[in-house]
């Protein structure tokens, strides 16, 4: 039936040329080098006789876990053998009475004991001053301050907290080793916490005076800008007063809007009314453009 086509509807039928040759990826069996592929029953016996020794191969996830409990385990053995040998009160370095010793932390490690017996001899005599050093002999930022009195180191503890020395901003406290009982220092997992966050004194009476301010704004009755809260104004208020409600103040507005509605040509009208436009301005204009025309014809 397709010879009864046209010629160009037979070119649709012609057949597509042969598939070109490609040589085959893989060899014959008998070509092939290396052990033959062969089935698995030579090694069934070897099923029957488990290694009990063999131990299998873990994860890098596991081996990381691993690590970290064994790790977390060793740093828990070294915490409860320092807890048992501590003891302040066997301490060489430690001298003097623990209730007139004020303790000094943040230090600048370019700071000698000169400057902070400077510092702090303006509150009391002092008896005693130890500036911690390691073994190499460098400050290790923090000291301890014995004074003749206990009132002395009161004056202290209340006033340099949060004294720059030498750039840095100071932490002080009172001797706890000595006079808390169970009290531990923070490489025992011990003290006060949030004294190493670094936050300026500037900033926290900052915070703490912007938070009683807006206290007093909300006690006193004023919201977010200064403005009462329900009042929309300056002086707008429950009892009276210069300003007026945000409910007045819509009424007024939509009353506005509806007295401008009324008028049938809208914005037009008002600006008319504004400038002292109308048919007198047109009609003038239209006069003057008539003689000029007149005048130049």
């Amino acid at each position: 039936m397709t010879d009864k086509l046209p010629p160009n509807l037979l070119k649709l039928f012609a057949p597509r040329p042969p598939l070109p040759y490609a040589p085959p990826l893989d060899k014959d069996p008998e070509k092939r080098v290396g052990a033959k592929v062969t089935g698995i029953a030579s090694l069934v016996d070897m099923l029957k006789n488990y290694d009990p020794d063999y131990v299998p191969w873990k994860t890098i996830e596991e081996k990381r876990k691993e690590k970290m409990e064994t790790r977390k385990k060793k740093a828990q053995e070294n915490l409860t053998k320092a807890e048992a040998e501590y003891n302040p009160e066997n301490d060489a370095n430690i001298q003097g009475n623990p209730f007139n010793t004020l303790f000094v932390a943040r230090l600048s490690y370019e700071l000698t004991d000169s400057d902070l017996l400077r510092e702090f001899e303006l509150y009391g005599p002092v008896k005693h001053l130890r500036l911690v050093k390691d073994t190499e002999g460098k400050s290790r930022g923090y000291a301890f301050i014995e004074y003749e009195r206990e009132k002395d180191m009161k004056a202290a503890y209340k006033d340099a907290d949060g004294l720059k020395i030498l750039g840095r901003r100071i932490i002080v406290d009172v001797e706890r080793g000595r006079t808390v009982k169970g009290w531990r220092p923070r490489r025992l997992a011990g003290g006060l916490g949030g004294t190493r966050d670094g936050r300026s004194q500037s900033s926290s009476h900052a915070n703490r005076d912007r938070s009683s301010y807006n206290d007093y704004g909300h006690d006193r009755g004023y919201g977010r800008h200064g403005h009462d809260r329900g009042g929309y104004g300056g002086y707008g208020g429950g009892g009276g007063g210069y300003g007026y409600g945000r409910r007045d103040y819509d009424d007024r507005r939509r009353s506005r809007m509806r007295s401008r509605s009324r008028s049938p040509h809208g914005f037009k009208d008002r600006e008319r009314e504004r400038y002292g436009g109308g048919r007198g301005r047109d009609r003038s204009r239209d006069r003057m453009g008539r003689r000029d025309r007149e005048r130049y014809a």
